[in-house]
């Protein structure tokens, strides 16, 4: 009897372990990556919760799609924009932003992944002419954002945020006005300030930086 105890005990203790290890290998891997600019790299990681969004930028990654491209669009206090394909060989002056795939990405709005400093959105068409909100299938932007007090948050919206995301928009700040109409995919972990200096240079009257500057794009196994 002592032996099928024995018995027993061995088999629902690797029975439980075989559930944790299906359940372990069930989740997707996260995926990091890192952003390679004369200014700095920054390094991050993209969301599971938008797997869409999170298999399309590797994809574009992955191919060397961003490869010699530029960021585009900075604002500073609100973010720096990257990923249109004409970009590439583009002309001194030349006004982009119009570029992309010949797809788009469906919108995958989640009330937990906020447009905090750091944060990685996807860029979209206004909504005049994509009512779905539906994203580029390759241009993207980094929150540089705003640091916003609580008396504007709770003036502004009241009740929209977590405890711990009003924290966030009062410390670390962002631009919490695209919450909900951009999709957030992803954040930087690493590099911050290589935002903070891009967003801080000379550009010209269609917000595109004087002197180019160019990505290189990299997943991070």
């Amino acid at each position: 009897m002592k032996n099928i105890g024995f018995i027993l005990l061995v088999f629902l203790v690797l029975l439980n372990y075989s559930t944790m290890a299906q359940t372990s290998s069930a989740q997707p891997k996260q995926v990091h990556f890192i952003i390679h600019t004369d200014f700095g790299d920054m390094k991050g990681f993209l969301y599971n919760e938008t797997p869409k969004h999170r298999d399309n930028f590797k994809k574009n990654v992955q191919s060397g799609y961003y490869d010699g491209l530029l960021f585009h669009r900075v604002i500073p206090g609100f973010m720096i924009q990257g990923g249109d394909p004409n970009s590439r060989n583009a002309a001194p002056g030349q006004q982009l932003g119009s570029g992309g795939p010949n797809y788009k990405v469906d919108a995958e709005f989640n009330p937990n992944l906020i447009h905090k400093k750091g944060a990685l959105a996807a860029a979209r068409q206004g909504d005049q002419v994509n009512p779905s909100k539906a994203s580029s299938g390759s241009q993207f932007y980094i929150v540089q954002g705003k640091k916003v007090s609580a008396v504007q948050l709770n003036a502004q919206y009241a009740g929209k945020y977590t405890s711990g995301q009003q924290t966030i928009y009062e410390t670390i700040g962002g631009t919490p006005f695209l919450d909900g109409s951009y999709t957030v995919f992803g954040e930087i972990t690493e590099g911050l300030d290589v935002i903070d200096k891009i967003a801080s240079v000379e550009k010209d009257s269609n917000d595109r930086p004087v002197k180019d500057i160019r990505m290189t794009i990299r997943i991070v196994e």
